[in-house]
């Protein structure tokens, strides 16, 4: 028996012939090969900056650049503020009533000078009734002294008459007795002799009490009556002071601010009528940060302007309290002829807190803040991230204790844009 050969299966309806590949083709291969290689290279240059630690890049124009020295550090605060006055009343209606004008506002005014008066019907007639009890109550308190004086006398009178008794009576039993001696009388006589003069002894006592005690009785009721009289007294005068309250007058020296009612019209009571400005006492405030009001006390110097003028003054009061992280400080002004100054007119201050000779130094930027305690130095085009320790800071300066030399160049501004990182490098 003869064996078939066995044909296994090949590949060839899977192959397929290829062309030669185009122009075209070839030239895309080498544009990917130039790309690949560019971006390779840019990676290289990366990682090469990375290794030599040139991590970040900023454009020159957009950072602050300031060299570091040495001279006068002044530590100062400048703020602007507004007038207000130290004194600036508001007068309000003591009573109900109907009012009449006599300024109107930006009046010049002196103190205690008439500014309206008040038209109160019903304070009036309750005056004039309290002052109708006065002198009745008086009236019964003099009727009473008087009264207090003819009980005293009329006591007095009758004790008098019972001493003059007693002795009559003592003289009747000692002729009695010495007539019963003498057999004259008899006992029962002498013995009702005797009854006459224990009756006036008692009577004369009577007599004595009452009139020693009458005078503790009469100032009692003197007193009492004296008493509802002075009460009546002083609420006549309380109603008497809150008529002459009627005229409004001006405390202060100065001008009327603000005229707050019409004339004539009708108000009621502690209605507020107008302000009174005293502008012989101004005063300037001013908003401090936080920071500062640690070093802001009573009687610094200060200076301020406005209008092409200035003026001396000192810090007269520091608010206790910080509100969006400032507080309030008052400068009083030295000088008392401060005319053309108005209420809320602002103004500039300038608060000298400290001034040393011989500081290293340099101007102010955000570097303060968000440095954290360091500062990138310029190298030409590079910058390095170097630690300093900073002092005292003022409007424009800030003080260098340590990490920096004379004629150092930082970056005071846009050093964000480095992102910490320990060097960098500027672009133009």
């Amino acid at each position: 028996m003869t064996t078939e050969p066995i044909v296994l299966p090949d590949t060839r309806a899977q192959d397929r012939v290829l062309s030669a590949a185009t122009a075209a083709v070839r030239q895309r291969r080498w544009i990917v090969w130039v790309l690949g290689g560019s971006v390779a290279l840019i990676v290289l240059g990366v990682l090469a900056l990375r290794a030599a630690g040139l991590h970040e890049s900023a454009d020159r124009s957009t950072l602050t650049i300031a060299a570091v020295e040495r001279g006068t550090f002044t530590r100062d605060i400048v703020a602007s503020g507004q007038v207000v006055a130290t004194l600036s009343p508001t007068l309000n209606a003591p009573a109900a009533g109907l009012v009449v004008l006599d300024v109107k506002a930006g009046d010049a005014v002196e103190k205690g000078q008439r500014l309206a008066v008040i038209d109160s019907p019903d304070l009036k007639s309750t005056l004039a009734q309290e002052e109708a009890t006065l002198e009745s109550l008086r009236t019964d308190w003099k009727r009473a002294r008087l009264e207090a004086d003819r009980k005293l006398s009329q006591l007095r009178d009758a004790f008098e008459q019972a001493e003059i008794d007693r002795k009559t009576a003592q003289r009747e039993a000692d002729r009695s007795r010495r007539a019963f001696e003498l057999g004259a009388y008899s006992e029962l006589e002498m013995l009702r002799s005797q009854d006459g003069l224990e009756k006036a002894k008692f009577a004369q006592t009577q007599a004595q009490s009452a009139y020693q005690s009458q005078p503790a009785q009469n100032r009692f009721e003197v007193d009492s009556k004296k008493s509802l009289l002075d009460r009546q007294q002083l609420m006549v005068e309380e109603l008497r002071r809150q008529v002459d309250r009627l005229q409004i007058r001006s405390p202060v020296a100065g001008r009327v601010g603000q005229v707050l009612i019409g004339d004539h019209a009708s108000v009621t009571k502690d209605a507020p009528l107008l302000t009174v400005v005293d502008l012989s006492a101004l005063e300037v405030e001013i908003p401090v940060p936080e920071s500062l009001a640690r070093d802001l006390v009573a009687g610094v110097n200060a200076q301020i302007e406005g209008d092409g003028r200035k003026w001396n003054a000192t810090v007269s009061a520091v608010s206790p309290q910080v509100v969006n992280g400032e507080v309030t400080a008052r400068l009083r002004l030295a000088d008392e002829k401060h005319d053309g100054l108005r209420q809320s007119q602002r103004l500039a201050a300038r608060i000298v807190l400290d001034q040393r000779q011989n500081v290293l130094m340099v101007d102010r930027g955000l570097f303060v803040e968000q440095g954290g305690g360091y500062a990138y130095v310029v190298h030409g085009n590079e910058v390095e991230r170097r630690a300093v320790r900073l002092g005292a800071v003022s409007v424009e300066k800030v003080e260098i204790l340590a990490g920096l030399k004379v004629g150092d160049r930082i970056v005071i501004s846009g050093a964000d844009a480095f992102h910490d990182a320990p060097r960098g490098r500027l672009t133009n």
